[in-house]
């Protein structure tokens, strides 16, 4: 092995910053990870240590590093507290500079999406708003949509609609007395971009939002995508400063309402179904109980546990649009087996992406499952509304 070309004093940083220093080559992370499951040359301890040791010049022609899901599971195992999902960012950023092309999936649309989004162009992203949809222009509560606008288009092979969730979610907030800001200079959150380690641009569409919220003089932000979330409240923190108002997601708005007896819910066709937990709503916001409870809230239906759940939950694949291989489908497919093991009729996704990536495993051809998907905002909507299909 060759010993790194990179800037010495750039990989201290990532070290130091990601305690990456604290390693003690146990092996938990690659035990866990859901990644080195399916492909044995995977393996996030021994990333780690070549880093460590100074021979960043083969990580640099690792593709498996941009195999990493970023899902947590690893994170939240390690007993030296070591952050690997940011060191996964940290290095990838690092990488970009010396590596010109990444294995995008999707023949990098995504990617380019968000890229000419930062260009700070006036955008028309409203269309899918229809005339029933009570939104507002400025106002207490703002509705983050994210990139589902585009992924409508995106994804249309796959015979999903995302912006349907983002409809159902306005719904359930008009039935909660909340008419939302829905803004057409919001832009995509730059999380994907960040862990594509395409800094430069994610700092442009953060700047953007941030600017954006501040015009809509909005106190509370709702967010149907769990990763939309950890970038406003979290990671934008750290590059743009504090947005001073509160973050919320879809599925703690429910919950409130429910309590507060604002939401009246009716017995579906549905009788059993199964939750798959985001891993940023779950093990990074700790949000398990929310959506399930909700769930619950609906007369005659029948939560059923996955095989592993809560902050055991395996995640449904690629992370930010990169390394989308036979791998990441095994993984999903075993997810989709264990989600049909329970007995459910329905898989219940609180994340776009899980949305995404389950269809695209169920549309394979050589897929034989029959169990169904159904977006949790979508399913409060149809349950608000009842059997006969009329809003109660």
């Amino acid at each position: 092995m060759k010993k790194s070309t990179a800037k010495k004093s750039n990989i201290d940083d990532i070290i130091k910053k990601t305690n990456s220093f604290l390693c003690i080559d146990c092996g938990e992370c690659t035990g866990s990870c859901p990644v080195s499951r399916v492909n044995i040359k995977y393996s996030p301890r021994l990333i780690v240590e070549k880093v460590l040791l100074g021979y960043f010049d083969e990580i640099k022609k690792d593709e498996d590093l941009w195999s990493c899901l970023v899902c947590g599971l690893c994170s939240n195992r390690c007993p030296s507290d070591v952050k690997y999902d940011d060191f996964i960012r940290m290095t990838r950023k690092e990488i970009r500079k010396h590596k010109e092309q990444l294995n995008y999936t999707h023949n990098r649309i995504i990617q380019k999406s968000m890229e000419i989004m930062a260009l700070g162009h006036p955008l028309n992203r409203l269309d899918w708003i229809t005339k029933d949809l009570k939104v507002a222009s400025k106002g207490k509560y703002l509705y983050f949509t994210g990139c589902l606008p585009y992924f409508d288009v995106i994804f249309e092979h796959l015979n999903i609609k995302p912006t349907d969730s983002a409809k159902n979610a306005i719904k359930i907030m008009n039935k909660l007395g909340i008419k939302p800001v829905v803004s057409n200079k919001e832009v995509c959150c730059g999380r994907d971009l960040l862990y594509n380690g395409d800094e430069e641009n994610f700092l442009k569409l953060a700047k953007i939002n941030k600017q954006m919220i501040k015009d809509s003089g909005t106190e509370k932000i709702v967010c149907t995508c769990p990763e939309c979330l950890e970038c406003l409240k979290e990671i934008y923190t750290d590059y743009v400063g504090k947005l001073n108002v509160e973050f919320i997601h879809i599925t703690q708005l429910m919950n409130e309402g429910l309590k507060k007896g604002k939401l009246k819910l009716n017995p579906l066709d549905i009788k059993k179904v199964t939750f798959q937990d985001p891993c940023i709503l779950g093990r990074g916001f700790g949000i398990y109980d929310e959506p399930r409870n909700v769930i619950k809230s609906i007369p005659e239906i029948e939560l059923l546990a996955m095989e592993r759940e809560k902050d055991d939950s395996i995640c449904c694949g690629p992370s930010a649009w990169v390394n989308c291989t036979n791998y990441t489908k095994r993984i999903q497919h075993v997810r989709l087996e264990q989600a049909e093991k329970t007995g459910a009729q329905f898989l219940i996704t609180a994340c776009p992406k899980c949305m995404i990536h389950f269809s695209c495993a169920l549309n394979a051809d050589d897929s034989q499952k029959c169990i169904k998907l159904k977006d949790i905002s979508t399913l409060i909507s149809e349950s608000m509304k009842g059997k006969n299909g009329k809003r109660k």
